[in-house]
C-alpha cells in the first residue's frame, strides 16, 4: 500500500498472448511513449520509503509512489496495446486531464465493477519489499543495495541480480518472492538518483547502463579523488566540488568516509558530522534529512523513468502473461484445490473435476479466468507433489488423471497438503479441500492457521462424512469425535468454513466453489453465530448483488426477512425474495437481484449450533496493512507488520477499493468513518477506532492508530469498517480472514542475493517482547528439507527486550536450481500461556550460478536501428512489434530531447538482452 496506490494498480491481460496482433482504432491512435510520459507522469519527488514518512517530510513522495507510479504506466501502455476482446480499445484522450485510478482503468478494460483488489494487493507486496530495503536489518545499511559509498559497480551488480532473481521467480510461479526481488530492485535503482551526483552533473536521462551487467559505467570517482567541501548548513546546494566525475555519499560508519568524500547527509547519518560536513541526498524535501533537497523533484522524475525502463524490461523478458501474473493484472482468482485420494473419494474427485471443468469452460478468454491453477493430492502417508500451471488445459489433464485408489484408512495427511498448496498459491486466493477423512497431521494446525493468514488465503473444506461408508475405510484407532477440529480452527483463521455434507450431494454442494471465485465479500452478521430466539442482522447497500444466504446443520426451519418486511420460508424453489435449494444439510438462498437496501434479518431453528454466512458480489472492498512507526535506520518510516504484536503502538492502513464504480458519476463518494474490532467468533466488541483520510477521497487512503490496550488480549479478531455510500446509506464491510495479535516480534531476514547449489547462508532472526516477560522455545524448519542449524534454541526476554540469532541454511549439491526453499520459525511459550505460537516465514531462491555467456552484454554500434520483439508476441507483423523502431545515439539510444528508451510499444528498447 502507498500515497499513490490506488494510481497504480492495472494489470495486463491474462489472454494477451495469444491474442492476434492489434489494429489500432482509428478514433484512438497509438500514443507514443513519449507522449504518454508526458500526459500522465506526475511532478514527482522521492525516496523516503512509505507514507508514513511523509510525517518527517510533508511534500515528499516515496520508494513506494515511484513503485506504484512507475508500474501504472506500463501496465497503461500494455492496456492501450492489447484491447480486450469484445469490447472497444481504450483510448488516451480518455484519461486526459485526470487521476489514473486503478478502479477507473479496470472498468474501462474489464468491465463495470471489475475489482482491482488482487493488482493493488500485489502492487503493494512490491513496495513494502521496495520500502523493506531501509528496514531489514541485512539491507538498510549495505551501501550495496543503495548505491552508497562510491559502491557504483558493485551495487548495479546486486541490482542487476535482484531483477534476474525477479525474473526467475517469476518463471517458477513463485509471484510472492519475485515481488519481494523485484521491489528491492526498483529500490536500488531509484536510491542511485538520489544518493549519488547524476543529477548535479546536469544529466537530464537515466543512466544509459545501470541496468546492464557489461556496461561500462564510465568516469567513477576514484578512492583519491576528493569530491564534497565542508558545508556547516541543513542546506548543501554549493557542496559538490567541480567535478565532471560520478560519486555518491557515504552513510554512517561502515564502511568509514575517507578524508575529502561527500557524506550521505541528514539527521540519521553519523558521517555527516565528519568533515567535510553535509551531503548530497535528495531523498526528501526536507533540508533537515537531505542537503540536496532543491533537487529532489528531479532526482525522482529521473527515478521514476529509469523505473518505467526496469519494469519495461522485466515485461519484454516475461512476456504479458507472465508480467500479468507477476502483477496480478485481472479481476479474477486462482484455482486451488487439495484432494484426498484414498479409495473412498470417487465421488468427491468427481465434482472437483466436474467444478474445475465447469470453470475453465464458462470463464475461458474472459477476464473472469483463473490466471493461476494449483493441484496438491493426498492420502496416507504421502501428500503431494504439487502441480502449478498457468494454462488451463494443463491443470485439466493433471486432475484428471487423478483416480481414487489405495489407502482408506483414516486419519490422512490433509495439512500437510494444504501447507504446500499455501506456499504455492497467490494471496487473495480461495483454496478448497476435499475429504472424508481427518487430519493425521494436527500438529501442524497453528502453523497452518498462521500462513494462511500471512497468506490471506481463504480455505474451506468440503467433508464427506458418510455413516453408510465407514465399512470401506478402516480406522487404526478410535477416533474422536472432535477430530475435525482442525479443519475448523484453520477455516476460523482464513476466514473460511467447514461443510459437513454425504457423497450423494457433493457436486451440488461444490458449486460454491465456482461462487467463491466471483469477487464475493462476506457481509458482517449481528450477532455473529445463531443465538436461540435472537434474529440475525445483515446491511445490504446499493453497491451490492447476487447476495446468497448459506446455511448448513440440523436445521428444521428459517425465515428470511427484507427490509421492507417481505419474509421468505425454507420452502424449496422460487419465493418472494429469492430461490431456495436445499442439499442435505446444507441450504442455499439466493436472492433476486437487485437486492433491497437495508437491514435483513435471519431467523434459524436447529438442533446444535448452525453455521451461517451471508455473501455477495461488489466491487466495494478493501486491503489493509498493520505497521509501527520506526526511526531505526536511515529514513522514517512505517516498518509493515504481517500481525499486530502485543505492547506496540500499532497503525492500521486501510485501502479501499472499488470506488471508482458509482451509479452515478456525480454522487458523492462512498467513505469510511470507523473500524470496529470484535472478538472471533463470538462477535464481543473490543473497541472502535476512527478513521483519518490521506489524500484525495478517490484514492481511498485511510489510517488509524490502534492503541496496545486494544491489541492486548489472545485470539482472533475481525476489522470491520463502517461508513456511508454516496446516498448516505451505510456501509458496512467485514476484512475476509480475521487477525490475530501475537505475542512477540519475530522476524527472519536472508541474504539479498540467491542462493547456489552447493552453498550456505546465513540468516538473522530477530525476537522482541514488549509485554513483559517471556520464555520461549524456537524450533525451526525448511521446505523442503535443508540442513539447518541456529545458534538460538530458548530465549528468556524481558519488557522491551530483544535478542538476536544467526541461523545457518546448507543448500545441498543436488538441490534443483531455479527452486524456492520456505525457512520458519516457530517461538513456543515453555509454559502454559493463552498465548498461539507465533510464527515467521522467509522465501529464498535457488538459482544455478550464472555462466559468463548468459552474463555477456550483447553490443550494437551507435546508430544502428534495431527491432526487439518480446517473447509474447513472436509472431508479429512488423507494423505492431510491442517495440518501435529507434536510432540510437551517444547514450545507447533516442534522439536529443526525447527518453532515450521512448518506444511506440514497450517504452523501452531492449539492449544487451543475452543476460536475460
Amino acid at each position: 500500500m502507498g500515497g499513490l496506490q490506488a494510481r497504480a494498480r492495472l494489470r495486463v491481460p491474462v489472454h494477451a498472448a495469444a491474442m492476434p496482433p492489434v489494429e489500432v482504432h482509428p478514433a484512438c491512435p497509438g500514443p507514443s511513449a513519449l507522449l504518454l510520459l508526458q500526459l500522465l507522469l506526475p511532478l514527482v519527488s522521492a525516496f523516503f520509503p512509505n507514507i508514513w514518512s511523509l510525517l518527517a517530510a510533508p511534500g515528499s513522495i516515496t520508494h513506494q509512489d515511484l513503485t506504484e507510479e512507475a508500474a501504472l504506466n506500463v501496465t497503461l501502455q500494455l492496456f492501450l496495446e492489447w484491447p480486450p476482446p469484445g469490447r472497444p480499445p481504450l483510448c488516451l484522450e480518455d484519461f486526459l486531464g485526470r487521476t489514473l485510478l486503478a478502479d477507473d482503468l479496470f472498468t474501462a478494460y474489464f468491465g463495470p465493477g471489475s475489482p482491482s483488489r488482487r493488482f493493488r494487493a500485489a502492487l503493494g507486496e512490491v513496495s513494502r519489499a521496495n520500502a523493506a530495503q531501509d528496514f531489514l536489518p541485512v539491507s538498510k545499511n549495505d551501501p550495496d543495495l543503495h548505491f552508497d559509498a562510491e559502491r557504483l559497480s558493485q551495487a548495479r551488480a546486486r541490482l542487476v541480480g535482484a531483477l534476474r532473481e525477479t525474473l526467475v521467480a517469476a518463471r517458477a510461479l513463485d509471484h510472492t518472492l519475485a515481488r519481494q526481488r523485484l521491489g528491492a530492485a526498483l529500490h536500488a535503482l531509484q536510491d542511485f538518483y538520489s544518493h549519488s551526483n547524476w543529477v548535479e552533473l546536469g544529466e537530464q536521462q537515466p543512466h544509459p547502463h545501470l541496468l546492464w551487467p557489461r556496461r561500462e559505467l564510465w568516469s567513477l570517482a576514484q578512492a583519491g579523488d576528493p569530491t564534497c567541501s565542508d558545508c556547516e548548513e541543513l542546506s548543501c546546494p554549493g557542496n559538490l566540488l567541480d567535478i565532471t566525475l560520478l560519486t555518491s555519499g557515504y552513510f554512517g560508519t561502515h564502511p568509514p568516509k575517507p578524508p575529502g568524500k561527500c557524506s550521505h547527509g541528514g539527521h540519521f547519518d553519523q558521517s555527516s558530522s565528519q568533515l567535510p560536513r553535509g551531503g548530497i541526498n535528495k531523498d526528501s524535501t526536507s533540508p533537515g534529512f537531505s542537503p540536496h533537497h532543491t533537487l529532489h523533484r528531479q532526482a525522482a522524475q529521473l527515478a521514476l523513468l529509469a523505473s518505467i525502463q526496469a519494469l519495461s524490461l522485466v515485461r519484454s523478458r516475461l512476456g504479458d502473461r507472465g508480467f500479468s501474473g507477476l502483477l496480478d493484472i485481472t479481476p479474477a482468482s486462482s484455482l486451488s484445490f487439495v484432494l484426498d485420494t484414498t479409495g473412498s473419494m470417487g465421488e468427491e474427485i468427481n465434482a472437483a473435476k466436474i467444478q474445475a471443468r465447469r470453470i475453465v469452460e464458462q470463464r475461458r478468454g474472459g477476464p473472469m479466468e483463473p490466471v493461476f491453477y494449483v493441484l496438491v493430492p493426498f492420502h496416507d502417508p504421502g501428500f503431494g507433489p504439487v502441480f502449478t500451471t498457468s494454462d488451463p488445459d494443463s491443470f485439466w489433464q493433471q486432475l484428471n488423471e487423478i483416480q481414487a485408489l489405495g489407502g482408506g484408512d483414516e486419519p490422512e495427511m490433509c495439512l500437510s497438503a494444504l501447507e504446500l498448496a499455501l506456499l504455492h498459491t497467490p494471496p487473495l486466493s480461495d483454496i478448497f479441500v476435499f475429504t472424508d477423512a481427518s487430519p493425521k497431521d494436527a500438529f501442524l494446525t497453528n502453523r497452518v492457521e498462521s500462513l494462511a493468514q500471512e497468506r490471506r488465503c481463504r480455505v474451506t473444506f468440503l467433508v464427506t462424512e458418510d455413516p453408510s461408508r465407514v465399512q470401506h475405510r478402516a480406522r487404526r484407532e478410535v477416533l474422536s469425535p472432535l477430530r475435525f477440529e482442525p479443519y475448523e480452527a484453520v477455516a476460523l483463521a482464513s476466514g473460511g468454513e467447514v461443510i459437513f455434507t454425504k457423497d450423494h450431494h457433493i457436486q451440488d454442494v461444490a458449486a460454491i466453489v465456482g461462487d467463491s471465485m466471483a469477487a464475493l465479500v462476506t457481509l458482517p452478521l449481528e450477532p455473529p453465530v445463531v443465538v436461540p430466539g435472537r434474529p440475525l442482522l445483515f446491511t445490504v447497500d446499493a453497491l451490492l448483488q447476487k447476495v446468497t444466504v448459506r446455511m448448513h446443520g440440523e436445521i428444521s426451519s428459517f425465515w428470511i426477512k427484507s427490509p421492507t418486511g417481505i419474509s421468505q420460508d425454507q420452502e424449496e424453489g422460487k419465493g418472494p425474495l429469492g430461490h431456495t435449494r436445499r442439499f442435505g444439510q446444507f441450504w442455499m438462498v439466493t436472492v433476486t437481484d437487485p437486492p433491497q437496501t437495508g437491514t435483513w434479518e435471519i431467523r434459524v431453528t436447529a438442533e446444535g449450533t448452525p453455521r451461517v454466512r451471508v455473501q455477495a458480489q461488489t466491487s466495494l472492498d478493501f486491503l489493509f496493512q498493520f505497521g509501527i512507526h520506526t526511526e531505526e535506520g536511515p529514513h522514517p518510516g512505517l516498518h509493515p507488520l504481517t500481525q499486530p504484536v502485543a505492547g506496540l503502538q500499532t497503525q492500521l492502513l486501510v485501502e479501499v477499493t472499488g470506488l471508482g464504480y458509482r451509479s452515478n458519476s456525480g454522487d458523492p463518494w462512498p467513505h469510511f468513518s470507523h473500524v470496529v474490532l470484535r472478538r472471533v467468533p463470538e462477535g464481543t466488541k473490543l473497541g472502535q477506532v476512527p478513521l483519518e483520510p490521506m489524500g484525495p477521497p478517490e484514492r481511498g487512503l485511510l489510517w488509524a492508530s490502534l492503541p496496545p490496550t486494544l491489541l492486548s488480549a489472545p485470539g482472533p479478531f475481525s476489522l470491520e469498517l463502517i461508513g456511508q455510500d454516496g446516498g448516505g446509506q451505510g456501509l458496512h464491510r467485514i476484512a475476509p480472514q480475521p487477525c490475530t495479535t501475537t505475542p512477540v516480534l519475530l522476524e527472519l531476514s536472508g541474504p539479498p542475493g540467491f542462493l547456489t547449489p552447493g552453498s550456505k547462508a546465513l540468516i538473522s532472526l530477530r525476537i522482541a517482547s514488549f509485554t513483559g516477560p517471556q520464555y520461549l522455545d524456537l524450533r525451526i524448519s525448511t521446505s523442503p528439507s535443508f540442513p539447518l542449524t541456529s545458534n538460538l534454541s530458548r530465549v528468556h526476554l524481558g519488557l522491551n527486550d530483544s535478542a538476536w540469532g544467526r541461523l545457518s541454511l546448507e543448500v545441498p549439491e543436488s538441490a534443483a536450481p531455479d527452486s524456492v526453499v520456505m525457512v520458519t520459525v516457530t517461538a513456543v511459550a515453555t509454559e502454559a500461556s493463552p498465548w498461539a505460537p507465533t510464527h515467521a516465514f522467509l522465501r529464498l531462491l535457488v538459482l544455478a550460478p550464472a555462466s559468463a555467456s548468459q552474463l555477456a552484454a550483447t553490443a550494437y554500434p551507435s546508430g544502428s536501428v534495431l527491432t526487439v520483439a518480446t517473447p509474447a508476441f513472436p509472431n508479429a507483423t512488423p507494423a505492431f512489434l510491442p517495440s518501435s523502431l529507434v536510432t540510437q545515439g551517444r547514450a545507447g539510444g533516442g534522439m536529443a530531447g526525447h527518453p532515450w528508451w521512448g518506444t511506440a510499444g514497450g517504452m523501452l528498447i531492449l539492449l544487451g538482452l543475452a543476460f536475460w
